[in-house]
């Protein structure tokens, strides 16, 4: 028959001078106790650590003993789920057997895996940084590509963008009155203004005469001012050069003198 309490007793003798440091008696009914275990020291002397606590069952060791993590630093969830599985697989092929020592070198080299694990995460973070790094200032130095579809969107956005621009200005002189029209663009919108001079010179010859009576009186000194009619030929009569640049009517007169 098995005296399960003198191989428990034999075991937690082992395990105390083993782990010295970090082995720590809960309580002895049940017997109950805690061992911190440490990783490796990793990139920066940086450590994840787990205290694993253990309780003995009056069978142990043909039965599994009881086992929770009490405490954890540096370890994410899913890296503490990991743990209590593995725990679990290693008690399954030791039955018979005590184990306690067995569990714990386990959990040690699951924990130095972790910091393996950290180590090659930051690497992976920092390479993808660096690459999107160069990606940007590559994006940044090239500009946008160019294509038939994106030039087209440009294009209707720069026409619609001017024409707002156009309509604006537009407004905008219209209420401050540069929008008026100049002397040859007055003559290019009203026909009318063409022949406005030749119609003035065919009413008149009664109106060239009153014109230059009146342009005399000034000069009369205050006296009466005879004027020879027979100087103001029918406008008919005379060879008009209409197309002259520098014809004037009223230099005819001095033409016979």
């Amino acid at each position: 028959m098995t005296d399960y309490g003198e191989e428990q007793r034999n075991e937690l003798e082992a395990i105390e001078s083993i782990y010295p440091d970090s082995f720590t008696v809960l309580s002895e009914a049940p017997t109950s106790f805690t061992i911190t275990v440490t990783s490796d020291a990793g990139e920066n002397d940086e450590t994840v650590q787990v205290t694993l606590k253990f309780t003995y069952v009056e069978t142990y060791p043909d039965e599994a003993p009881l086992w929770e993590i009490h405490s954890q630093e540096n370890l994410e969830d899913s890296d503490a789920e990991d743990i209590l599985t593995l725990l679990k697989q290693q008690a399954e092929e030791n039955l018979g057997m005590v184990m306690i020592f067995t569990l714990v070198t386990a959990v040690q080299e699951k924990l130095n895996e972790i910091v393996d694990q950290i180590k090659n995460r930051r690497e992976e973070e920092k390479i993808r940084k660096e690459r999107e790094a160069e990606e940007a200032e590559k994006r940044a130095f090239q500009g946008t590509v160019v294509t038939i579809e994106t030039f087209l969107s440009w294009k209707a956005c720069f026409e619609q963008d001017m024409a707002e621009l156009k309509r604006k200005k537009l407004k905008e002189d219209d209420q401050s009155g540069k929008n008026k029209l100049t002397g040859k663009q007055l003559f290019e919108t009203d026909h009318n203004l063409d022949t406005s001079d030749i119609q003035f010179l065919e009413d008149g010859e009664p109106r060239l005469a009153e014109l230059v009576v009146n342009l005399s009186l000034p000069f009369a000194g205050g006296n009466s001012v005879e004027v020879d009619e027979s100087l103001f030929q029918d406008m008919d009569d005379l060879d008009l050069d209409e197309d002259d640049p520098d014809f004037d009517p009223l230099e005819l007169g001095s033409d016979e003198d």
